[in-house]
């Protein structure tokens, strides 16, 4: 069944405004989304099997729900199976158990974090910060945007180097600015390749 209606649940506002700037450019024009912001990590996950025994309720069939959770310093194999078992105790189909056109949902963990898929679109950034060098990926350490440990503050550092938020990363206006020059087909972040294929094969 072809989705005409995406749910996400994410942890933070800069996920949400990377969301609402991402999405009307990914998905086609008559599909639609709500993004729902938590207060971290923390408050989604105290507050997720609330919400999913909710939308077992009143799911409607052409309508999917997308848990969006950073890996950040946990086991990401564990964090996974933890959002697997909060949808299994709802009684929703995850994407990881049900065939693909009959899951409901979807739980995605970003490695390391949001700012990872920054680093794997780098025209991306230079868009919208023209200062920062077109070199930066051909560094070794950035090469692999997933395996960057403390991706948003690596982003900072560089970020801060070319004159940009010298005060500190403001990480819902960065992640609304890189969004806006995203090509989705182009990120070399394997995370975040997991989390397009997932939509395009959704609304297929």
């Amino acid at each position: 069944m072809t989705v005409r209606h995406f749910e996400f649940l994410v942890e933070e506002p800069s996920m949400e405004a990377f969301l609402r700037v991402l999405l009307p450019r990914l998905l086609p024009r008559d599909r639609t989304f709500r993004v729902h912001a938590f207060r971290g990590k923390p408050d989604l996950r105290r507050k997720l099997d609330d919400r999913l025994r909710g939308y077992s309720k009143w799911l409607p069939a052409d309508w999917r729900v997308v848990v969006m959770v950073d890996r950040d310093e946990d086991n990401c194999m564990a964090l996974k199976e933890e959002l697997e078992a909060a949808a299994a105790s709802a009684g929703l189909r995850t994407r990881s158990a049900a065939p693909a056109a009959s899951w409901q949902v979807a739980n995605r963990v970003v490695v390391e974090e949001l700012e990872a898929w920054f680093l794997g679109d780098w025209p991306a950034v230079r868009g919208a910060f023209p200062r920062v060098a077109a070199s930066t990926p051909n560094r070794r350490r950035y090469r692999d945007p997933d395996s960057i440990v403390g991706t948003w503050e690596a982003f900072e550092r560089i970020l801060k180097r070319h004159g940009y938020f010298v005060t500190g990363l403001r990480k819902t206006e960065a992640a609304r600015a890189v969004a806006a020059y995203m090509t989705p087909t182009l990120n070399r972040s394997h995370s975040f390749r997991v989390f397009r294929d997932l939509l395009l094969e959704a609304v297929a």
